[in-house]
């Protein structure tokens, strides 16, 4: 058994393609992590879907299993789970999901219950949240999308009668506590459902469901239950990009926050309060700081489709011959072979995009294509598209940023986080727990258990694993290249 000191927190992160959880101690140290993949269900371009009972039941209760299994089960003072927001599955009395669990951005979340409104797409609007005093951090979400209430609206037509009607965080805590809570973090994205922090009975009247068959509501940090046969403490489920930021230290003006996972969250800290067409502006968690950016379908779900495609045994090899290369020195003494003005441009909108442009129609695209690409450019070509959309952020925006802190699974590929530098001409500071979501998740944890006072100890725990610099000759190439996708882009 591990020897541990102090009170242990687990964090357990629900993502789109795998179930996170890291045990940490009081300094955020990682003392056992867990990783339990699922499949993400793709049956149109514009359904997105899990197995619910896999991935939001199954999953959390393995995970936890494996850490506590290495932690010592009576060393765990709390436990809380996160995960992607908004989502929904209709539960039997038992807990058990009884239809598919949809993810943000499905169609059937646009079901407003008139033809009119499954149908309306167009203009975000920004995000109008200002309260910059409120306690609670706001959770910004696709308001012309009412995905939340969609899903609710689908889910009664499809089980009507369930025993009740809950989102992936619900689901893991009643399997984990035989509570079905979410925090007030996640009560935010869910839009029309909710008036002054409470279900709003007259449209969930008019949808046909009751309170009860909604989740259990409770403060973010605070406690909701305990795990089921132990003295840990179960917080509500709260929001997985609200527990990267708070441990990823991008806290100063000119930091973004880059979240690497299946979706990409990019996340520009400013001091003033910046509205841009399209982008979301909430307050941050640091008092005085502002965040403005959004999500993007330009994540790992994108990354890794278009990997897929590409000749496995090429990119080996290219990777072996990069080795020995007698090439261009990259950052970090990463050896850098090609040519880099010989990449294509690839424009991510495999299942439309988010922010900024909320268009759900718009499709991916791979330009200037010819029959002296290798897999190798094709990849740099798919990482450079994410470095590209952040950077689209930011000019957007008109922010002037310093350096980018990534986040997320996907920092675990040096050529993406490399790409990212390259295409934004940023450094990339990449977190040293890739987890983040987990982690953060495990410091409320922590806040459930009384062991810790509010959110301002969370950056304690933020550290840096390595720093990518731009690489100038691949940056020059990359910064044309960007121009090209500006050009292709639905703006123009």
């Amino acid at each position: 058994m591990t020897s541990v000191s102090g009170s242990v927190t687990v964090g357990i992160d629900i993502g789109t393609t795998s179930t996170k959880a890291v045990a940490v101690d009081a300094e955020g140290t990682v003392l056992a992590r867990s990783r339990v993949g699922h499949r993400v269900i793709t049956p149109a371009p514009d359904l997105l879907e899990h197995d619910a009972g896999r991935a939001w039941r199954k999953g959390p209760l393995r995970a936890l299993a494996e850490v506590s299994t290495t932690i010592g089960s009576s060393e765990i003072a709390g436990v809380c789970v996160a995960g992607m927001v908004p989502s929904l599955a209709a539960v039997t009395r038992r807990g058990f999901p009884c239809s598919p669990g949809l993810l943000y951005g499905d169609l059937r979340g646009r079901d407003s219950g008139d033809a009119a409104g499954a149908e309306a797409v167009g203009d975000a609007p920004v995000a109008t949240a200002r309260d910059a005093s409120a306690a609670e951090p706001i959770v910004a979400s696709d308001s012309h999308m009412p995905d939340a209430e969609g899903f609710v609206r689908w889910a009664v037509r499809e089980c009507p009668g369930a025993h009740g009607y809950w989102p992936a965080q619900a689901v893991a805590n009643y399997a984990l506590g035989r509570v079905p809570a979410v925090d007030s973090a996640v009560s935010m994205s869910l839009g029309a459902l909710m008036s002054g922090g409470t279900w709003d009975s007259a449209v969930l009247e008019s949808i046909g469901v009751s309170e009860k068959q909604m989740p259990v509501l409770v403060l973010m940090g605070e406690a909701a239950g305990t795990v089921t046969g132990t003295n840990a403490v179960l917080a509500g489920g709260t929001v997985d990009a609200l527990c990267d930021q708070i441990v990823s230290g991008a806290e100063e003006p000119g930091d973004v926050l880059v979240i690497c996972g299946a979706t990409l969250v990019v996340w520009a800290v400013v001091t003033d309060w910046i509205e841009s067409p399209g982008l979301w502006t909430v307050p941050h968690t640091t008092a005085g700081r502002v965040l403005v950016g959004g999500p993007s379908n330009a994540g790992a779900f994108f990354v890794d489709w278009a990997r897929a495609l590409l000749d496995r045994t090429a990119l080996r090899q290219n990777a072996a011959r990069a080795k020995g290369a007698r090439g261009a020195q990259g950052a970090g003494g990463e050896q850098r072979t090609g040519d880099p003005w010989r990449v294509p441009v690839w424009t991510p909108y495999l299942r439309g995009e988010r922010a900024p442009f909320h268009d759900p129609l718009l499709r991916s695209g791979l330009h200037g294509l010819d029959v002296t690409h290798d897999a190798a450019s094709l990849e740099r070509a798919a990482h450079e598209a994410s470095g590209f959309v952040v950077r689209q952020m930011l000019d957007r925006a008109g922010i002037s940023a310093k350096r980018i802190v990534a986040s997320g699974g996907g920092t675990r590929s040096r050529p993406w986080m490399q790409a990212m530098a390259d295409a934004t001409g940023l450094p990339v500071d990449v977190v040293a727990v890739h987890e983040g979501a987990a982690l953060g998740a495990a410091y409320m944890a922590r806040m459930a258990a009384g062991i810790a006072d509010g959110l301002e100890g969370a950056s304690r725990w933020a550290r840096v694993g390595e720093r990518i610099e731009p690489d100038r000759r691949w940056q020059e190439a990359a910064a044309e290249r960007y121009r090209r996708f500006r050009s292709l882009g639905p703006e123009t």
